[in-house]
Formats: C-alpha cells, structure tokens, sequence
C-alpha cells in the first residue's frame, strides 16, 4: 500500500509539473574559441568548452569590445593566408531548432586591424555581415539566428572580405522549443530567423535570459535596454508583481521582461520606434505588453492600434481584455514585408491616451539556401587533398553557398527540379597544384568544362573521366601526366576541346579518340614524345597485344636467367680445373721420384727372369732357333 502510494504521488507530482521541466534539459554547447582548456565565465558560471579540431586558424589573446561580451581570453582568426571561407564543422549536433550566437572579438596584437569586417553563414546561409563601427555598439558585438539543423552538424563560417581577418571570440548552439517563434504558415520550412534587435524597455540595463533566470528552452536571449524612444516622447513604468501567463511554451519568456515598460507621454501620445534594415526582406516584428501601469484598472481604460510602416497590423489592442488580466503578459506577432530600409512601428492611442510597451524584437527572415549534391562535395574534397590544394583556395564550407562565397575555382549552377546546386565548371589552371587526378572527380557528373592546364599533375589520367557525358572542354595541357591516353575519353561525344599537349603520355592514340575529327572537336597531342598513330604524330611500329608483351617479357627474362645460370657453372668448372692445375704442380717431384723407384724393381723382376729361364735352357739342352 505504501508503495502504491508513493507512486500515486510521484505520478500526480510529474502530471503537476511544467512541460519544460518534464522533459530533458536542451542541448547547449558553449565553445570558448583559441582556449586549451574548458572555462566557466561569471556571472552565471556557465562552461565554455575548449577549442580543438574544429577548424584551422590561428588562436591569440582576445580583448572584448562590449561589457556584454564573454568575459573569454581567448579567440581565434583567420588570416587571408588560411583562405577567404573558414568553417567551424561541429558533429553529432542532435536534430532539433536552435539558436546560434557568434561573438566577435579583437586580436591583442598592434599589427592586425583593429576592427576586422567579414560575413557569417549558418549552414551555407549568409546571416550577418560586419559594418564598420560594430564593436563600439552593444548589440553589434555579435550574430544571432534561430535556424533548424536536421544533419546532425552544424556549420559556421567567416568570408574575408578584404578588410581585415576574421575574429571570432565564443560560439553558442542552444537549443530552443520546436515550435519557438512560430510566425505563421511556413515559418518551418526552409526559414531562418536572424535576430535584428532585441529591446527590453523602460530599463537601463542589458540582460540575457541567463541573468532573468529564464527557462532553458527559451536560450539565452541578449535584451538591449531602452530607456527611451526619445527625449520627451515616453516615461518608464515598472513593477516587482508577479506577471502571469510570461515563461510559458513554446518561447518562455522570461517573466521580468514584463516588469518593466515605457508609457507615451501627453506630448506625444504616439509611442514610436524606428530600426534601419535591409530593403526588400521580410521581418518578424514580436511586441509584448503587459498592464503594469496602477492607473488602468480595467478594460476599456487603454486601448490602442499597433501600426507597421503605414498599416494597420492590430486595431483596438486592449491588453487586458486580451491577456485576461492586468499583470499578464501578451505578444502580438506581424509579418512585415519591408521595401525601403527603416521599419518603424507606431503604437497610436484611441482610449486611455497613452500606449503602452514592455519589449520589441525583430527578425529578418531569411530563406535557407539550397546545398550543393552531397556526391560532388565530396568528390571535391578528395580533389583537394589529392591535388594537394594550396590554402589560399579556401575550400571550406559548402561550395556554392552562400553565393556570395562560392568556392575559388568552382563554376555552380542550381537545378531547379531537385533544388540543389551542382558544379558544371572547374577552373584551376596555373595553380601550381600537384598529386595526382582521383577517379572521384567522375562524381562531378554535370561537369561541362575542365580546365588543369599548366600544373604538375602526375600520375595518369583516369579513366572515369569518359563517364562525364556533359563534358565540352578538357585541358590536361603542361603538365606531368603519363600512361597511355583512355579509351574512354572516346565516349565524351560532346566534347568539342581536347588539350593534352605537353605531357609525358605514351602509347598509340585510342582510335575512338583520333575520331573525335569526325565530330569536329579540336585537340593537341603535342610535346608527348611517346604518342603516335594520327596525323601530326609519329607512326606506331608493330602493335603487339597485352598478352605479346608480357610473353616477350616473360622470355626475355628466362633468357637471362638461363645465361646467368650458364655462366655461373661454366665459372665453378674453370674453378674446379684451376684448383686441380694447382695441386698437381705441389706434387710433382714426388710423383718423379716414385716412377724411378717403379722402374728400377721391373727392371730388376726382369732381370732375374731372365737368368732362371737361361738355367732352365742349359739343363735341359740345346734348343733349335729359328
């Protein structure tokens, strides 16, 4: 029973609990750019982790130019040696929405420009570009979007753009509630929201979420204080009463937001804010309001329209009608479509007198770029390694986005159908690039030009090149390419420019290549001193199939090893003579000696036959000669 009971509880406890506390805490990283070692940062203590295998660059002792700025430091810059596009490729980054924030910072060294100017892309999109004077204003310090990464990456790059190298102080993802910022149909699809401002008013002091103890699934909003819309125009009101109906899902803001606001004045009963934006975009523009002014009581008492660069978004605003309540909080969301470069919003009111407005933020949303082919991002990639691929290009990032950046040497197009980019061009010659040409590159299939010339390309050429079908030009001209020429390139019918002069290629030209005349392609197979069999080159001596060659081969070499063999026991028999030769003359005066001494006993054996037969002859009598 009383485990019964205790489970009862712990049920009714989880039912009674918020949906942001019921479930897992949101996934934050924190990187501390240039840092050895993980940081934790006052006021909120909050870990920075350290600065390894992310990116290249080079870490330096950082200067902060904004008192809201991390107090980190370290950072870490790019300078133009490293590249025009460097990235930050974070992995294993859970599928989800977020909001990124990139802090910029100063190199503490007097010989790099103080106030470097680049651009910034989330995911292949460009979101901010730096103007100058950023540092010297808070809200400039850094970037900031709400983007959904569904890769299980993130991707973060800086472009030069010629002033200065890019300077990077602290990364942030965290992330927030799906459904955070949900400004009508579409706003999930392919959208990125880039933070343009953030004002928290009738306060002079500049807060994060952190600082508010906001909820986690909101992120760490940085609010620029407002005092004033201007001299004369508003007064501050402010409240320490709890307000209702704040941190709740999906934004959670926090609940102090709301305890602050600026009222128009009798003056100017007009409550008016103005923000400079780019032309022709569309913006996100989110007011809050809640009633926290003692004089209005109840409903009717103050009510207002809520007017966007002439037109009317909302009429007769009652905040507490609408929010239920005084003390309550409520948000009203407008998309604005913006074609000079001022959004300004005027709060116009029609009872009471007096408008009223505790926080304003705008976005401007962005269209996400369309990626490049996964293949030929990758057949690129091996490109550059095997081609030995000199910094300077800076082939870092995604190829052809954002389009302001496109990678050096890379021609893109956009396929409308599949809404991807492709490369259909490479320009690279005269690049001083060496290696070797990798089968990869037939991955590139949209390919209509390549051009290689001038290099020191070695190794041969691949034969996966017949497979481009597309393909008009190819210029493997002056470089160190050998082997024979494929066959394949034969099946390239569109191609109408051949350049493989001044090469070290061999062999007889394909018959299926020295037909191209027939298409009437141009081609030049000069300065390859092994080439032969068309017009303009050498004739071709007996031709003799792969299975000839390596039969001659293969008899050339027993040859040999049969004279080598010959050789060898004709030596070891001339050895064998030699050392008889020699014995035989150490021994020779005892050889001498010894034939005298032979010849010496049969004549003596002779001799005494010779007397016994006489004996024998006298005692048995004369004898009859003949």
């Amino acid at each position: 029973m009383m485990l019964r009971f205790i489970l009862a509880s712990l049920l009714i406890f989880s039912v009674g609990l918020p949906s942001s506390l019921a479930r897992p805490a949101p996934y934050a990283l924190r990187i501390s750019c240039g840092a050895r070692n993980n940081v934790r940062t006052p006021p909120t203590y909050a870990l920075w982790f350290k600065d390894i295998a992310y990116t290249g660059g080079i870490p330096a002792n950082a200067t902060t130019p904004s008192y809201i700025t991390p107090p980190l430091k370290t950072l870490r810059y790019f300078p133009i040696s490293e590249g025009p596009n460097n990235c930050y490729n974070i992995v294993r980054v859970p599928k989800g929405h977020y909001s990124v924030r990139i802090f910029f910072g100063l190199v503490t060294q007097p010989s790099l420009d103080k106030e470097p100017l680049f651009d910034i892309s989330i995911e292949g999109t460009q979101i901010s570009s730096l103007k100058s004077g950023w540092s010297s204003h808070d809200d400039q310090v850094f970037a900031e979007a709400l983007i959904f990464l569904f890769g299980g990456t993130a991707t973060i790059c800086f472009h030069s753009t010629g002033h200065g190298d890019p300077a990077i102080l602290s990364i942030e993802i965290l992330q927030v509630d799906d459904k955070a910022y949900n400004f009508g149909q579409g706003w999930d699809q392919g959208l990125i929201l880039r933070t343009a401002t953030r004002l928290t008013c009738g306060t002079g002091k500049p807060r994060f979420d952190e600082d508010y103890s906001g909820d986690h699934w909101g992120g760490d909003r940085f609010w620029n204080p407002m005092r004033s819309f201007g001299k004369g125009a508003d007064s501050p009101r402010s409240t320490e009463n709890t307000i209702k109906k704040a941190s709740v899902s999906p934004n959670f803001y926090p609940e102090a937001l709301y305890q602050s606001a600026l009222v128009s004045t009798d003056d100017q009963p007009d409550l008016t804010y103005s923000i400079d934006v780019e032309p022709n975009r569309k913006y996100s523009v989110w007011l809050h309001f809640a009633e926290i002014d003692a004089t209005i009581t109840a409903q009717g008492k103050r009510v207002f329209d809520v007017v966007i660069n002439g037109d009317t978004f909302f009429e007769d605003v009652d905040i507490i009608k609408m929010s239920g309540d005084r003390y309550a909080a409520l948000v009203l969301n407008a998309t604005v479509t913006v074609s000079g470069r001022t959004l300004t919003v005027v709060l116009q009111p029609k009872a009471g007198g007096h408008a009223i407005v505790n926080a304003i933020e705008v976005f401007e949303i962005i269209t996400a770029e369309f990626k490049t082919l996964r293949d030929e991002v990758s057949a690129l990639q091996k490109m550059k390694k095997a081609l030995g691929l000199p910094s300077r290009f800076g082939w870092n990032g995604d190829p052809c986005v954002p389009p302001q950046h496109p990678w050096s040497g890379a021609d893109c197009q956009l396929d409308k159908n599949t809404s991807r980019w492709f490369i259909d061009g490479l320009d690279l010659g005269n690049q001083g690039l060496k290696g070797f040409l990798p089968n990869d590159i037939s991955k590139l299939k949209h390919l209509q030009s390549i051009n290689l010339s001038e290099n020191n390309i070695r190794g041969g050429i691949p034969a996966s090149l017949g497979s481009i079908t597309s393909l008009e030009v190819l210029d493997l001209s002056y470089n160190s390419f050998n082997g024979s020429i494929p066959a394949t390139l034969g099946e390239l019918t569109s191609l109408r420019i051949l350049n493989l002069n001044g090469n070290s290629l061999s062999g007889k030209v394909p018959a299926a290549v020295g037909g191209m005349l027939l298409h009437r392609a141009s081609f030049n197979f000069t300065d390859n001193a092994g080439l032969c069999g068309i017009p303009g080159l050498p004739a071709c001596g007996p031709h003799l199939s792969a299975g000839a060659k390596i039969g001659i081969a293969f008899g050339v070499s027993l040859a040999f090893l049969l004279i080598v063999a010959c050789a060898m026991i004709w030596w070891k028999r001339r050895q064998n003579i030699l050392r008889a030769q020699q014995i035989a003359a150490r021994g020779a005066p005892y050889a001498k000696k010894r034939t005298h001494v032979s010849h010496d006993i049969q004549m003596s054996r002779h001799g005494h036959n010779n007397h016994g037969q006489a004996r024998t002859a006298v005692e048995n009598g004369p004898s009859l000669l003949s």
